[in-house]
């Protein structure tokens, strides 16, 4: 135990995540009556928050959507199943990644055509492949959420003094007042995070599992951090930023699979230029502020360093990602609409040999690299995306 608690009292010393000569005792709820710190208790609120957007989300998608994404013609149903065979079925849930091997041990022991069983598996494979539907409804629900994120997010910054003026993030820091609107705005937001990550687990799987599951985590982490260090007011404002988009590219994929092609391409033109300017405009002048202004105004110290270099690294990656949205495009006015889908492959996607690479937006909004697009062929950001 008193390693453990020598380690704590490590990990959390005043010198690495608070300014110089300030303590925890100093940042305690209640320790001000003119200050409402934040309360690093109030993080466990998340957790139950999250099994009730679940619970929701399970409803909505339920009762609402999937009526709806039915009566505008969403497939319901996948393909017919291949022939019934014993023999490749228990092959296939041995492992359902076909290779040349394997497929010669079962053409000798079924005298079949290397031809046949590979079609066989296609058809097998293609059944575990999620419906329209499905991933009508996922993807409806994350638009709703980031619509509502957007609103809800505006409604309660309007009135803050530092969306409009970057500089109040840091006057007065570590002594600022966690109002009750900012209180939900996170709170919802982490919650959110956190049923996507428990969601990951039964929602359609995709190649970038483990991928979006790190960046789920790692939100987290940085939201709760940054929540403790009472870094509440430039946490608010990130979130703010990265919402808007979410919404288009999503309405996007929506489209898509409505099979309303000019409406996506419209959509995903005012994604295009949403992102540019959140991700390449609005979201560097924050960059700017914590990087220049800030040292201005307070002194520096480890933890500071720590959340703006995972700031910088995250418009790092706005850029690349932008470059890849350009490619896409391109490729979209040179072809004359949006082509292949705007949703990554499922982690059981099989794709013919004579079918062409074509961009992808993987989940989360972030693009993808150009690879095989599924025939039926998701986005999340915020603090640390």
């Amino acid at each position: 135990m008193d390693i453990v608690r020598a380690a704590s009292d490590m990990f959390w010393s005043t010198k690495i995540w608070l300014p110089p000569n300030i303590t925890w005792e100093d940042i305690r709820p209640g320790v001000r009556p003119d200050v409402n710190h934040a309360d690093y208790r109030h993080l466990i609120y998340p957790i139950p928050l999250a099994v009730v957007i679940m619970m929701l989300r399970s409803l909505v998608e339920r009762f609402w959507i999937a009526p709806i994404g039915k009566a505008i013609g969403i497939k319901s149903t996948g393909p017919k199943p291949p022939k019934a065979n014993k023999t490749l079925e228990a092959a296939y849930n041995s492992n359902n990644r076909l290779n040349h091997k394997t497929t010669l041990r079962l053409t000798k022991q079924l005298d079949m055509t290397e031809r046949q069983v590979e079609y066989w598996w296609r058809r097998r494979r293609a059944q575990d492949k999620p419906t329209t539907l499905v991933k009508f409804c996922e993807t409806s629900w994350r638009c709703i959420y980031y619509t509502y994120s957007f609103i809800f997010g505006c409604i309660v910054m309007w009135d803050k003094s530092w969306l409009w003026d970057i500089k109040q993030c840091w006057y007065g820091y570590p002594h600022q007042s966690v109002s009750n609107d900012i209180w939900w705005y996170y709170m919802i937001s982490m919650a959110f995070y956190w049923s996507l990550t428990a969601s990951q687990f039964f929602d359609v799987k995709r190649k970038d599992f483990w991928q979006m599951f790190a960046h789920h985590m790692i939100t987290i982490l940085l939201m709760a951090l940054s929540w403790v260090c009472n870094l509440h007011r430039v946490g608010s404002l990130v979130l703010l930023v990265h919402d808007c988009a979410d919404i288009f590219l999503e309405s996007a994929k929506l489209t898509k699979y409505a099979q309303y092609q000019k409406v996506c391409d419209t959509i995903f033109a005012f994604f295009t230029v949403i992102w540019i300017i959140t991700r390449l405009m609005l979201y560097p002048r924050i960059i700017y502020s914590s990087s220049v202004e800030a040292p201005q105004i307070l002194p520096m110290f480890p933890a500071y360093y720590i959340f703006n270099t995972l700031l910088i690294l995250l418009l790092v990656l706005h850029i690349g990602w932008t470059y890849l949205i350009l490619q896409i495009v391109v490729k979209a006015i040179k072809a004359g609409q949006m082509e292949g889908d705007v949703r990554s492959s499922s982690s059981d996607e099989i794709s013919d040999s004579s079918e062409n690479s074509r961009p992808t937006l993987s989940n989360g909004g972030t693009p993808k690299k150009p690879a095989t697009p599924s025939k039926n062929g998701t986005t999340d950001r915020r603090m640390g995306q």
